[in-house]
């Protein structure tokens, strides 16, 4: 590769054993260690499969994989071939995997043994000719189009050529969350991923290659791809991954056995962690907290760091732009708030004619950019024109920024509520809410009355053992916050619908509400 080349799988394993750090431990699963060196052959490995079966440069290959060495090893031998890995939700039905591969064009599926019932879905579906088996199959029929085959078959690690890429080459696509209809994907090019381990991961965490990342956020969708793969990878440090569901249980056992050094959550597992009763003694190997998906209430962060004795961050970050883009930092944490733009980020606040925002504490649509933004969504040409424009992604959140520059987040532009005439913030009355000891997590949404008026309505789920009073919530709510802003319904719920990445999901909160008017 010549000096203007880059290729992130280079970047991320190769560059490491040139530089003799092979030997070093690059990932720790179910108490197997796997070197840099033995990944790299792992890449080489699925480079030689994939030229096989007949994938080359430019085509998609579908991965629905668990978080084993399996990931790592698909989603960087592609990109060292200059193929382009589609990691998808491995929470997803057959049913609703199917229109993405499709939408995707993958000929190529790479699917865990566990999720191999999906395959039928897909056949019926999709352009999938191959598809590949990672661990033990039972033997799937399809209709003799599709190829059916076992990741044990393909044995040749023998060393590959590095695709002749650049930072502005495509290089994998994630695929949106969406609350509704069929997720977008987001096109990210081999830049990307060093960019978020120069700005977020060393300037912001400052990681170093003595660090053990473990994540509860999965691999297949950004903020853990980051968390276990990039972040660690960039530096010759471990990622400690694990194919299973995560429960709080089996987590506080996971970080007590494994001795992370950083731990990455969502808001709500951190609150299901306490809520469970994790001892403080499974957190002394964790320098650092990190948490993305919702916003951190102040008071989660707080309890949680009590617990931890250690910094707990909490940043915002989006599929498009890859990774966490404002963040508070090790040194500084202001409870309840998103931090500051990471370094090499810029961010800024428009009105709904588009104008920029100057003045502080004034709420506005967050707009970013930053050198980890994609190129746009597949196919999705009016969607990309919506959120890309001039540089700038329009992210949809609503945010404030105070006059010394600390941002906080207030809610998705279509989550904003419009109580009495008055903008209501439904993280601002979620924060207060799960103040009260009673609560685990909220949920506020707007909801038509009689009148056709908007007025609050919160979905409380208590915490373990507690029987919550609503006329002591109701208290709790005056105590706290103005007439205008206080909940008129209070629900108690067991649990709340979220998408695959932990953000709640308020829509079919709504839909609820307007099924029972």
């Amino acid at each position: 590769m010549n000096a203007q080349s880059h290729n992130a799988a280079q970047y991320l394993v190769d560059r490491h054993v040139a530089e003799g750090r092979g030997d070093r431990i690059a990932v720790e699963c179910e108490g197997v260690a796997t070197s840099y060196a033995q990944l790299q052959r792992e890449l080489w490995r699925v480079q030689s499969a994939l030229e096989s079966v007949g994938i080359g440069a430019g085509e998609r290959v579908a991965l629905v994989l668990n978080d084993d060495l399996a990931f790592p090893s698909w989603f960087l031998g592609s990109l060292r071939s200059g193929v382009i890995p589609v990691p998808l939700s491995t929470m997803l039905s057959g049913a609703e995997l199917a229109p993405i591969v499709a939408d995707a064009g993958a000929k190529l599926l790479i699917i865990s043994d566990v999720y191999e019932g999906a395959i039928a879905s897909i056949d019926a579906a999709s352009e999938v000719e191959t598809v590949i088996i990672v661990g033990e199959s039972v033997g799937t029929s399809t209709d003799g189009r599709i190829s059916v085959l076992s990741w044990s078959d393909f044995a040749d690690e023998s060393e590959m050529p590095i695709a002749d890429t650049t930072v502005e080459s495509e290089a994998f696509w994630l695929y949106s969350s969406g609350t509704t209809g069929l997720p977008k994907g987001v096109m990210h090019v081999h830049g990307s991923l060093r960019a978020t381990a120069e700005t977020y991961g060393r300037k912001v965490l400052q990681i170093s290659e003595q660090d053990r990342f473990l994540s509860v956020a999965k691999l297949f969708f950004a903020y853990g791809l980051g968390n276990s793969l990039t972040f660690p990878f960039s530096v010759g440090a471990t990622a400690i991954l694990d194919p299973s569901r995560p429960t709080p249980g089996s987590f506080t056992d996971l970080v007590s056995t494994s001795r992370p050094t950083l731990f990455f959550a969502t808001p709500g597992f951190l609150a299901a962690l306490l809520d469970a009763g994790a001892p403080s003694e499974a957190f002394v190997s964790v320098r650092a907290t990190m948490t993305a998906g919702e916003s951190l209430p102040a008071n989660l962060q707080t309890r949680f760091a009590s617990l931890s004795g250690r910094p707990v961050l909490d940043g915002i970050g989006s599929t498009e732009l890859l990774h966490i883009f404002s963040s508070t930092t090790l040194d500084e944490q202001v409870p309840g708030s998103s931090g500051r733009p990471v370094p090499g980020y810029t961010a800024e606040l428009r009105d709904e004619a588009g104008a920029i925002i100057t003045a502080a504490d004034t709420p506005g649509f967050l707009h970013v950019q930053g050198p980890s933004a994609a190129k746009g969504y597949w196919q999705r040409e009016a969607a990309t024109a919506e959120a890309f424009r001039d540089g700038w992604i329009r992210t949809g959140d609503v945010y404030v920024r105070s006059a010394d520059e600390w941002w906080t987040f207030l809610g998705r532009n279509n989550d904003m509520i419009k109580a009495g005439g008055i903008w209501v913030s439904p993280a601002e009355i979620e924060s207060a809410l799960i103040e009260h000891s009673g609560v685990l997590e909220v949920a506020v949404v707007g909801a038509r009355d009689e009148a056709g008026l908007e007025s609050v309505v919160a979905f409380v789920v208590p915490a373990s053992g507690t029987v919550l009073d609503l006329a002591e919530i109701e208290q709790h709510c005056r105590d706290r916050m103005a007439a205008f802003k206080r909940p008129r319904r209070i629900l108690l719920v067991d649990e709340l619908p979220k998408t695959a990445t932990g953000k709640i999901q308020r829509f079919q909160l709504r839909q609820q509400l307007s099924s029972e008017a």
